[in-house]
């Protein structure tokens, strides 16, 4: 079998079939290396560019559903781009990106591809992407509606004050009062104070009694 028929082959597992062809001419055309790592909390997706004569790289969490997959792995694909045609010296989510993420998810944004509901999040997130889809609450929530295993997790924004919930890591916290764009909550056993971010994935426990 040849790469390229082997690069689809990979590929089918991760994205949708509609996006496979288009990638995997991506591969060959950017001459990129694609490693699929296990979960990173920190991050969904990295580009590093070519050191000492080797390709360039682009890692892609496993965990990622369809869609999710592919809008990160063209977020990376976009520095790689951007990196070709303007070297080190530019933002790393500045202009520049933001016109080769745009130019190079465009020929995607259609419903053989991504759903409806996924499909107008991202046209409006391409009004002006940021550097995490975490960082655009809608986009961010109508991906995560294409997981396939939920367990009962839930966004830490959308409890109420006063709930207990299980961390990833197993933690027991109690949600306190928002601070910007993070929660300032307690963990039981201990009674240290950390700060969450809304967009976090929690397990819901027991919601406090609210007075009044």
């Amino acid at each position: 079998m040849e790469q390229l028929e082997r690069n689809k082959a990979i590929l089918k597992k991760y994205i949708p079939e509609a996006a496979v062809n288009n990638i995997a001419q991506w591969i060959y055309v950017f001459d990129f290396k694609l490693k699929i790592k296990k979960k990173r909390n920190s991050v969904y997706g990295d580009y590093r560019p070519p050191v000492n004569g080797n390709n360039h790289q682009i890692t892609i969490n496993h965990d990622l559903n369809r869609y999710a997959f592919l809008t990160t792995l063209i977020h990376e694909v976009a520095h790689l781009s951007a990196w070709k045609k303007y070297g080190n010296n530019i933002q790393s989510h500045g202009k520049e990106w933001k016109h080769e993420y745009r130019t190079l998810l465009t020929p995607f944004l259609n419903e053989t591809v991504y759903p409806a509901d996924v499909l107008s999040a991202l046209k409006e997130y391409l009004v002006n992407p940021s550097a995490s889809v975490c960082n655009d609450k809608k986009l961010f929530k109508t991906l995560n509606r294409y997981d396939i295993v939920q367990n009962g997790m839930v966004f830490l924004e959308d409890l109420p004050s006063g709930t207990t919930f299980r961390t990833t890591g197993n933690e027991i916290i109690v949600k306190g009062e928002k601070r910007r764009t993070r929660y300032l909550c307690t963990k039981i056993s201990t009674g240290e104070r950390y700060l969450f971010h809304g967009m976090a994935q929690v397990t819901p426990i027991a919601t406090a009694i609210q007075a009044g």
